[in-house]
């Protein structure tokens, strides 16, 4: 096969940060972690045969399968099959012995692009053409994204970025030793001092560094600098810094001539330096904002501008930022207005229009000619050149105290030639976007606006509309704070919209904004609009990370993590990761912090979310609408089936449904899952959200699958509302598709949530209706779950041969379907029955059976053994072997607290409280007792509540504290008549009876016996 160019579309690959390859505007997947690897070793060595064994050997870290080689030969064929795809007829990666070659004649490696421009500026400073040399610097220093292949692995890999990573090192200081010649020392001083921070022991860096502070009037932050690194280099390497730094340091001391900065000559310096001025202070604050409110915290950070600016060295420079809307400008006028008159030398101010739907950003150039012409410079006397124009700025404003405020800035490119050199002057800026690259100082002064507090709102709606109207109306004036987001734009418009109607009452608005469809339309008349105010930073954001946006208003979920970003894009989660910090630094996402898992949470503000909802249906079709919120449902069914298989031991305890599942990468389903359940305590509200909108698109199969995959949660955190509300939404959209088998499904776990509230007629009622359509459907995995359940009802209510029947048929089923956590469940309900039958050994039998296959499955036969145990416990305390009973129960306690289940510990501290009992330790079993009872009163689960109290009844009637007893046993026998668990009602009618007996009686021996209990179902 030939080399010669491709044939067809032009692909771009960039190395130079996370792996990327865009075809136009395009990105094409590269799906899977050895997909990245490969292209990533081939994308290193371009048109150089990169043999079979160093992928192998990188790809496996050195330990490969027997099918590596194939396996490669695998990804490549892929890879071919994406770039075709694309567009490309002509094979990109080459077969050539003993390996492949990446052909990229004919598209671009930004790597190489990086090596060429390099490599035109170093002969641009040797033919002393120096901004030729700092131009291409520039956009070779651009061409990098982030770390070198960042998310691919493999020690090969990792050495090439080191040496790329150095390279870019070195670029940077060649660049700025032409910028220094240039004399931009001010300019380089933010991203030398990023650069220094990141690599300390740096020197060439260091250097530049001290010069260009020294060159900057900041003498002292020079010596700072050098002091700091010394004491760096003492530290980690036991050296002093090289002869360059310390002869640059004596020099600074001395203030050696030799140092001062090479500025070009520059003509309109010396004609202003000449020029008297005029005299006349400019003073251009807009009014302030009217009904300003609160934020008082973000103007006591904004004063530590003013402090530093006292100090004449360094240019203060303050930044807000914040959503659209949020009040930024109002905040920056109400600052500078209060602290005017401490800027002798004038209040200038700018607007930018970085979001302005009629006009261009404003350029740094056309300002400075404003500002110049404010600050009393002639007309004729203003440079062309924006260079030029900086340089005379800087000039004017040395010897000046000036309060600069720069409004709706976008880019810190408008901002940059803007920045006072020097001095005593101070800068303002406002931006939705972070900036990355402005140095605020003092750093306190980079202000976030976020909402307003609620009362703050509140007294906003007050100031414009009127206290007494809304003090009179203050729910409903919540509620409309609420509907607006807090935010103040739309504050001020529904404000502005009863003061305007004084026969609109406060409810009447907060009615007319309830309805989402309406909301953005009632918050976008007039002027102040806010749809339009979203829409002016929603045009300016890149292609990708608008359809993000768009797709993420798709989901009703509360906040989401990067996989699901990943999901709705269909791409990588390292690319959704990237996408997603746009948004967040054009503030259209919030980050909410850390989840249970460590990871990062995302959200939207409700209107900001309605806006993305407008646009997906303006701009994504239907079926693309639809595919995108499918493949993130099926992605949480297949994550939560996963969950569900790793806490469990294997696919256990539940049916599934025919959905495709859609699998992450392997190490990022991985990862997400090292701890199932905290998975799913992060992911709750996101996926109780999923299930309700998946029922309600009429995805009966996905929401019912999902549902049953969330039982591990639902029971071990007792969150049995939220089990009940699923079931519901899966059951409706199930009998709307005459889904029989979903059905079942859902009837069967509405029963276990009744039996879990002890409701025993309405979950034998779910049951028998579940079990009916089982049988309809042959469905005999299902029928057996049913009928395990409906056994713990024929206990509970005394009838133990029925339900000792029902286990059995149970139990073999799931004997014949592999549900090994299923037959031990069964195993426990035996032993259990025949406790109830008083034959303890009979069910320390079915409990050690029940804990030994518990033990087989492994990892996840955890909650199996926790339950055998507990079963084993209840038996040596019915033979009362309490050291025995004890030593389970304990065991028990240990399990159930890493997982975090508090029904469970709650029933494992009611038998510990009871061996303890038994074996005469009175105080430490009532201090365990109460612990239980505390537990359970957080939890929802009243037959455990009712039988703790009946075991403090006995404790408190055992030590003669009569009347706390009394109160403990009539709490118990409360409940258990409400939860109808007749047997139950009997032991407390015998405990009252025996109580009346203990009036008068001496104090018990250490051999007297516990009531006695169960354990959870």
């Amino acid at each position: 096969m030939g080399l010669g160019g491709p044939v067809g579309e032009r692909l771009n690959f960039q190395i130079l940060g996370p792996l990327s390859v865009t075809a136009g505007n395009r990105r094409i997947s590269v799906g899977g972690a050895r997909q990245r690897t490969i292209l990533a070793l081939l994308l290193l060595s371009p048109g150089r045969i990169v043999p079979v064994d160093t992928l192998v050997d990188v790809v496996w870290d050195g330990r490969p399968p027997a099918t590596a080689r194939t396996q490669v030969a695998i990804v490549i064929a892929a890879l071919r099959k994406t770039f075709k795809a694309e567009g490309c007829t002509e094979d990109i990666i080459v077969t050539a012995h003993p390996g492949y070659l990446l052909n990229v004649e004919g598209h671009s490696v930004d790597a190489a692009e990086f090596a060429a421009l390099v490599s035109e500026a170093e002969i641009a400073v040797r033919q002393r053409r120096p901004e030729d040399a700092a131009q291409s610097y520039a956009r070779a220093l651009g061409l990098w994204r982030g770390p070198t292949l960042a998310g691919v692995g493999g020690q090969s890999v990792e050495e090439e970025a080191a040496r790329l990573e150095e390279l870019r090192l070195n670029a940077f200081d060649d660049s700025t030793a032409v910028r220094l010649d240039l004399g931009q020392h001010q300019e380089i001083i933010p991203e030398l001092s990023l650069v220094v921070r990141e690599n300390p022991l740096r020197e060439r860096t260091l250097h530049h560094l001290m010069l260009a502070q020294y060159q900057s009037g900041r003498r002292a932050d020079a010596m700072e600098s050098f002091r700091h690194a010394r004491r760096l280099f003492i530290d980690e390497l036991g050296l002093e810094p090289g002869p360059d730094l310390q002869e640059l340091h004596d020099a600074i001391l001395r203030d050696d001539p030799s140092l001062a900065p090479t500025a070009p000559e520059h003509a309109a310096v010396a004609a202003v330096l000449a020029w008297p001025g005029s005299g006349l202070v400019p003073s251009e604050l807009p009014p302030e904002v009217g009904g300003f409110t609160g934020r008082s915290r973000e103007l006591e950070a904004l004063d530590r501008l003013e402090t530093v600016s006292a100090d004449r060295r360094t240019p203060a420079v303050g930044l807000i930022t914040g959503v659209a809307g949020v009040g930024k400008t109002g905040l920056a006028l109400r600052w500078a207005h209060q602290v005017a008159e401490r800027f002798p030398g004038g209040r200038l101010f700018a607007d930018l229009r970085g979001y302005d739907e009629h006009h261009e950003p404003t350029s740094a150039s056309d300002v400075l000619s404003r500002l110049l012409r404010s600050l009393g410079v002639p007309s004729e006397q203003i440079p062309a050149e924006l260079e030029e124009r900086t340089m005379l700025y800087r000039t004017v404003l040395a010897d000046r105290k000036v309060l600069l405020v720069l409004d709706n800035v976008r880019t810190y490119a408008q901002v940059k030639p803007l920045l006072p050199g020097s001095g005593a002057c101070c800068v303002l800026i406002t931006s939705r976007e972070q900036l990355e690259e402005l140095v605020t100082w003092p750093p306190q002064a980079r202000v976030h606006l976020g909402l307003l507090p609620g009362e703050e709102a509140m007294q906003l709606l007050g100031r414009i509309v009127s206290e007494g109207r809304i003090g009179s109306a203050r729910a409903d004036a919540m509620r409309l704070v609420e509907l607006c987001d807090r935010l103040p734009l739309a504050l001020r418009i529904a404000a502005a919209r009863l003061a305007s109607k004084p026969h609109w009452s406060v409810q009447h608005l907060a009615n007319r904004l309830s309805d989402e469809r309406r909301r953005l339309d009632e918050l976008s008349q007039g002027e102040s609009q806010v749809r339009a105010s979203f829409g002016l930073s929603y045009r300016y954001l890149p292609p990708e990370a608008a359809c993000l946006y768009r797709r993420l208003g798709l989901l009703e979920v509360p906040d989401f993590a990067v996989w699901v970003a990943a999901a709705l894009l269909d791409v990588d989660v390292l690319e959704a990761e990237r996408l997603i910090e746009l948004l967040v630094d054009a503030q259209f996402l919030e980050v909410v912090g850390l989840d249970a898992t460590g990871r990062l949470r995302f959200r939207f503000q409700n209107l900001l979310r309605l806006y993305a909802r407008e646009r997906a249906q303006d701009e994504e079709g239907v079926a693309d609408q639809w595919a995108a919120r499918d493949r993130v449902f099926r992605t949480c069914l297949a994550l939560a089936e996963q969950a569900h298989r790793q806490e469990y031991g294997g696919d256990f305890t539940v049916l599934h449904g025919e959905v495709v599942r859609r699998h992450l990468d392997p190490v990022v389903t991985s990862e997400l899952l090292a701890v199932p359940l905290e998975w799913f305590e992060a992911e709750r509200p996101a996926l109780l959200s999923v299930i309700e909108q998946a029922a309600g698109l009429g995805m009966d199969e996905l929401a019912w699958d999902l549902t049953m995959s969330m039982v591990a949660l639902f029971e071990t955190r007792n969150y049995v509302e939220d089990w009940r509300v699923c079931c519901e939404h899966a059951l409706n959209a199930a009998r709307a598709a005459g889904n029989a088998r979903g059905q079942a499904a859902m009837l069967h776990d509405l029963g276990a949530v009744a039996l879990r509230l002890r409701k025993l007629e309405e979950a034998d009622a779910h049951f028998a209706a579940a079990l009916e359509l089982h049988r309809a459907t042959n469905e005999e995995h299902g029928a057996a779950l049913t009928l395990r359940n409906m056994a713990i009802i024929d206990r509970m209510r005394g009838d133990l041969d029925a339900a000792m029947s029902r286990l059995q048929h149970a139990q073999a089923v799931f004997r014949l379907v592999g549900d090994r956590s299923s037959e031990a469940h069964c195993l426990n309900n035996m032993a259990q029955i025949e406790l109830d039958r008083g034959c303890p050994d009979a069910a320390i039998r079915h409990g050690l059976e029940s804990v030994s296959i518990s033990e087989s499955i492994g990892a996840g036969g955890a909650r199996g053994i926790a339950q055998g145990t507990h079963r084993l416990a209840r038996a040596y305390l019915a033979q009362g072997r309490f050291e025995l009973a004890e030593e389970a129960f304990l065991r028990v306690v240990r399990i159930v607290k890493e997982k975090s289940d508090m029904v469970g510990l709650t029933y494992a501290l009611l038998g510990l409280g009871e061996a303890r009992l038994g074996a005469g330790a009175w105080q430490k079993a009532e201090h365990t007792l109460a612990d239980a009872l505390e537990i359970v009163t957080r939890t929802n689960s009243p037959l455990v509540e009712g039988q703790i109290h009946l075991a403090l009844a006995d404790t408190y009637g055992r030590t003669k504290r009569l009347p706390d007893a009394q109160q403990h046993l009539q709490a118990a026998q409360q409940i258990f008549e409400v939860v109808g668990a007749r047997p139950w009602q009997e032991r407390a009618t015998q405990a009252q009876e025996q109580l009346a007996l203990l009036e008068g009686t001496p104090m018990p021996c250490e051999e007297s016996r516990p009531v006695g209990a169960e354990g959870p179902p």
